[in-house]
């Protein structure tokens, strides 16, 4: 009965709803007449929500329909009752292009193109965007035949369209039909492109340059000199910045596809052009993407200009453009000899440290490390350290966040121990920041510093510190000071721990207030399984024991919590195993008693998990 149901006289469902109602889509999926009646009856409804919940079931209409009368019949009326509510725009056009199984296989998604090519011609920009995303998904699966059959003339139309908006989304469309025509009608899509990058209106010259990049990448090498190159400096001296700050990533994917020479004899003038542009949003982008141009530009001539750039760019007038060419440090000291380099970095980076922007000394503390390597240990230790410390006492704590994350980068040049000399004093200083994620980021740094400077020097320098983030008021810093704990027990042994942290630990069991004595059994159940079943029996149990009568619920239900991970512990060892009977199960029944109901549930967690390992 489905198969005979039209799209423009489709029945309604139980007489059809009033107008505004909401249909009921519930039966759509077992091919019920009436459902995909009125899924095809809230297509043309006048409420939206309807008209949008009935494309969300189309694909179950095409299913009943089948693939050639979907063809015949629904995709026409989808081309025909194009909608003007954007939001309706959006979901169709992203709709059509997951399409093609239901019109009959790649052989057909032909088909999708004209309602697409009319949502592409649409008003709103995200609706043109997302048609000319799902015309390039069907063109994917589309044979030569068809895309010269049905695509060119879909492109050339759009190409000519009296308004804007059509031609602007013909620019997305060049690139993924180039690589499946002949040479032929890839000569007519290189002159159609060009007629883009010189049209009269702002806004399509701006979407050339914004898919010119992907046309150079399906271009032949021949083609790269006579058209790309053209077209680039066409775009590169707009009069619109907005144009030419796009073509700073073209720009880097035709330097990919020249030579040598060939750079140097096409480009260096332009690209010296776009680096000093009157725009800083073009310095922007140039400053954004200069690693990845230098390395292009193989010519040690114009490497050496682009670097003498790259430093004017971090004298720039505009905080964004010095904040770019921050990013690029890494990749800026590989582009030439790393002595000139130093000696060259040396002056700007001592103003970049005390930029008034605070975004750019964060960008600047985030990346700085990287230049260790070229500096050499010491390079680093006489001129980078100090900028690292003045960074690590800046005013903007994400400053001294981004300095601390990267110190790994440092050590691993200069050595732990150069580093603690210089830098330890102001990251003790830091252990007390009042920026609670500038605490975190030290605690997850001490580690380290502890496994290289050895035992001695922690107990004297560090020792103290880590067991006053124990009682930090963030609880995300006790938590993690909890993790360092099991991390330097990890590093310095068991009996370090059970001479030194532990005992530490446990006089906080005693603690008036009640956040102590909660950080104490997330210590010791943290720590546990890293230690040896005596010292859970001798220390860490008869500290818990006190803890069952803790007046404070959430102390009880934790201590209950604690014993499942504590009874794996004891029975690692024949002499320890037995305490589970006489010691954490009748403690477990006592909790299970509690009045507490949390705490009861918790208990009874505990014992049920123990009983589960026994199994």
């Amino acid at each position: 009965m489905a198969e005979q149901m039209s799209i423009d006289s489709a029945p309604p469902a139980g007489g059809g709803p009033s107008p505004g109602s909401r249909y009921d889509f519930e039966d759509a999926q077992s091919g019920d007449l009436g459902a995909l009646a009125a899924i095809a009856d809230a297509m043309k409804s006048d409420n939206l929500t309807d008209r949008l919940e009935s494309l969300k079931r189309l694909s179950v209409l095409a299913l009943a329909m089948g693939e050639e009368r979907t063809r015949e019949e629904l995709i026409p009326f989808l081309d025909e009752s194009i909608d003007d509510e954007d939001e309706l725009l959006l979901a169709l056009a992203e709709l059509l292009g997951d399409f093609v199984q239901y019109v009959g296989g790649p052989k057909y998604a032909y088909v999708l193109l004209r309602p697409l090519e009319n949502l592409a011609a649409a008003e709103e920009t995200v609706v043109r965007e997302k048609a000319v995303e799902s015309i390039n998904k069907l063109v994917s699966g589309m044979d030569q035949l068809h895309v010269e059959e049905y695509l060119i003339p879909c492109i050339a139309r759009l190409s000519s369209g009296e308004w804007f908006t059509s031609r602007s989304s013909a620019a997305g469309l060049y690139a993924s039909a180039y690589g499946k025509v002949t040479d032929a009608i890839q000569s007519k899509l290189r002159a159609g492109y060009e007629a883009l990058c010189k049209d009269d209106m702002p806004m399509i010259r701006r979407a050339a340059a914004s898919n010119f990049k992907d046309v150079v990448e399906k271009i032949s090498d021949d083609h790269v000199v006579s058209f790309a190159i053209p077209n680039f400096r066409q775009l590169a001296e707009d009069d619109q910045d907005s144009v030419r700050l796009l073509t700073v990533e073209p720009l880097v994917a035709i330097t990919k596809r020249l030579t040598t020479e060939e750079c140097k004899q096409h480009l260096g003038a332009i690209v010296q052009s776009l680096c000093v542009d009157k725009s800083w949003r073009v310095r922007y982008m140039v400053a954004d993407h200069f690693v990845s141009l230098a390395t292009n530009i193989k010519d040690a001539d114009l490497q050496e200009e682009l670097l003498n750039v790259a430093i004017s760019l971090m004298h720039d007038s505009e905080a964004e453009v010095r904040g770019a060419v921050c990013t690029q440090l890494d990749g800026l000291a590989g582009l030439g000899n790393s002595e000139a380099i130093v000696g060259r970095l040396q002056a700007p980076l001592q103003e970049l440290v005390d930029d008034p922007s605070q975004h750019v000394r964060a960008t600047l503390a985030k990346h700085i490390g990287s230049l260790c390597r070229v500096f050499g240990k010491e390079g680093t230790i006489e001129h980078l350290l100090p900028l690292l410390l003045r960074l690590l006492k800046d005013s903007f704590p994400d400053v001294r966040l981004n300095i601390i994350s990267k110190l790994d980068a440092v050590d691993s040049v200069v050595g732990i121990d150069s580093l603690s000399q210089s830098l330890l004093p102001a990251i003790v200083e830091l252990a007390e920041d009042k920026q609670w994620r500038v605490r975190l980021a030290i605690i997850e740094y001490v580690p380290l510093i502890a496994s290289q400077l050895g035992v001695q020097f922690f107990d004297e320098q560090l020792s103290s510190l880590c067991m006053s983030w124990l009682g930090d008021p963030v609880y995300s810093i006790r938590e993690a000071a909890t993790v360092n704990l099991k991390k330097l027990t990890e590093v310095f042994g068991v009996d370090w721990a059970r001479a030194t942290i532990i005992p530490k630990i446990l006089i906080m069991a005693t603690h008036p207030n009640y956040l102590y004595r909660m950080t104490t059994i997330f210590a010791i159940t943290m720590i546990a399984p890293s230690v040896t079943p005596d010292i859970v029996r001798d220390m860490i149990l008869p500290s818990l024991e006190g803890l069952v009568n803790d007046p404070i619920p959430n102390i009880r239900f934790n201590v209950a919590k604690s014993l499942e991970p504590l009874t794996e512990v004891l029975r690692k060892s024949a002499d320890t195993a037995q305490l589970e009977e006489s010691i954490i199960r009748p403690t477990l029944a006592r909790l299970e008693e509690d009045p507490d109901p949390d705490v009861r549930f918790f208990a009874h967690r505990s014992v049920t998990a123990i009983g589960a390992m026994s199994a």
